[in-house]
């Protein structure tokens, strides 16, 4: 790629994370309606052009079809999919660029922290803000994620697993951990971050929040305040 290319200096890229399984009956299942929706919400805050989720699914199944043999089975792994799009024009001029490249990364994968599926210990911090309303925080783009590096490596030196990201404005009210979404059970009901522009719609959890045969009461969404938490 040209080293004047659009995506290293404007930043004009997006991707997307999501799974894929193997079936008890040794089924490959790919949940990516959703995230493909989520997609294009990215790439439309991008100024990048849309893809049609038929298409952008096609592609998934037809690479996951070939490359089947790298879906583990080991209880607690999956095949990581990263779809990804950045743009590729050589002009050094702050302008949405005219062409763009889209491909998608496999790779095996376990569990996201190296405390597997224990409990991990979180860092709240009030000098750091990872995203503010009308910004980019809703949509899956890099900049929102190298902005959070240097609080994430002060959170490792502290001994602290990531960093517990609180609202841009008054530094109170929960949004996001590290680079992902978080829920809470608040007497027996299911609580999330409101959303207000400022961070990811959360996309597979979103159906585990849906399911009524895993809460009995319906999910709240509100602004989780950050006061019985301990703030670094």
């Amino acid at each position: 790629m040209d080293p004047a290319a659009n995506v290293f200096h404007y930043g004009q890229e997006v991707f997307e994370g999501m799974k894929a399984y193997k079936s008890a009956r040794g089924h490959t299942d790919v949940p990516a309606r959703e995230n493909a929706r989520r997609f294009n919400f990215s790439l439309r805050r991008m100024s990048m052009p849309e893809i049609p989720e038929e298409h952008f699914i096609q592609a998934l199944c037809e690479l996951i079809k070939l490359e089947e043999r790298w879906v583990p089975s080991a209880v607690g792994s999956s095949l990581y999919i990263r779809p990804t799009g950045v743009s590729t024009e050589a002009a050094l001029g702050v302008k949405a660029s005219e062409s763009y490249l889209f491909f998608v990364i496999l790779s095996p994968s376990g569990p996201y922290f190296a405390e597997g599926f224990n409990p991990v210990s979180l860092w709240v911090s009030d000098s750091f803000t990872r995203a503010a309303v009308g910004g980019t925080g809703e949509a899956k783009t890099g900049g929102n994620y190298a902005g959070t590096l240097l609080a994430a490596q002060m959170a490792k030196d502290k001994g602290f697993s990531q960093v517990l990201w609180l609202d841009a404005i008054e530094h109170r009210y929960i949004e996001e951990v590290g680079a992902m979404n978080i829920f809470f059970v608040i007497d027996g009901k299911l609580a999330t971050p409101k959303l207000t522009g400022s961070i990811l719609q959360a996309s597979p959890g979103s159906r585990y929040c849906r399911s009524p045969r895993t809460w009995a009461s319906r999910p709240r969404s509100g602004a989780s305040p950050s006061t019985r938490w301990w703030r670094g």
